[in-house]
């Protein structure tokens, strides 16, 4: 591995000052996308969506919890996912191990929560072994396609005036990597996420994205593997990307 130069404090310093006026455009930049998704309009929803939860029977509204904004992310922890029974999708895994205290966003009068097809027998046992506390919902109906969550995850916000419900926004694909800290604090150091598609220094190590994640209480227990499946030659949108091969070296950019 060829490394980067090594300098003396002081030029590392003069270095950092040059990055850190990179770090505060990053910084506004996301402030000013936060703030043109608070202008976003709002659709309402009209279809009455039915969950089942820890309680029982439960509406979309119900899913607020008294709150005024509800943010769902779609898990596909259910059967059909790799890893099944004993686990559910591994990307989606790693997402849930994540979540920190939901006191703090509750205090924003937010609710969080988690939805998936299994059974609320099914996600009670994962969630065990897996030591999530997430209230996560059972889908019953077509919500996940209404939001377009059915086929890939993604994170729906939602907020609501009375009775009324409407969504305000919706993040999938890439857009998702904000609520896994992993990637921050992989991206601050000097081997980065070590994946194929990193713009890396000649030499650093990389595997291909997605396949070295594994579940927590798995990890160095099993080969990496096509686990989230090849993309569909069918689908310019698939964000799956295609298989490592030898003449390619790497995978496609996500």
């Amino acid at each position: 591995m060829k490394t980067p130069p090594i300098v003396s404090a002081q030029e590392w310093q003069d270095a950092y000052e040059q990055m850190l006026t990179k770090e505060k455009e990053m910084t506004r930049a996301r402030d000013a996308l936060a703030a043109m998704r608070r202008r976003m309009p709002w659709t309402a929803v009209e279809k009455p969506y039915a969950f089942v939860g820890p309680d029982g029977p439960a509406t979309l509204l119900d899913l607020f919890d008294g709150r005024r904004q509800l943010i769902v992310y779609r898990a596909f922890v259910e059967p059909g996912v790799h890893g099944w029974p004993e686990h559910g999708c591994v990307g989606c895994s790693l997402m849930a191990d994540h979540i920190g205290n939901l006191a703090h966003l509750n205090a924003r009068d937010t609710t969080l929560v988690y939805a998936s097809r299994a059974s609320q027998a099914d996600l009670e046992r994962v969630k065990a072994r897996m030591g999530w506390d997430i209230p996560w919902y059972t889908i019953t109906d077509d919500f996940d396609a209404d939001f377009g969550c059915d086929q890939w995850h993604g994170t729906n916000a939602f907020i609501h005036d009375g009775d009324r419900v409407f969504r305000t926004y919706f993040i999938n694909d890439r857009g998702d990597e904000t609520f896994v800290n992993t990637w921050a604090f992989l991206d601050m150091t000097a081997l980065g996420r070590q994946e194929t598609w990193e713009d890396s220094p000649q030499g650093y190590p990389q595997d291909p994205p997605y396949e070295w994640w594994s579940w927590h209480d798995e990890y160095g227990e099993r080969e990496p593997s096509r686990w989230f499946g090849d993309p569909d030659p069918d689908d310019p949108h698939d964000p799956r990307p295609p298989r490592r091969t030898e003449e390619s070296g790497c995978c496609a950019d996500r």
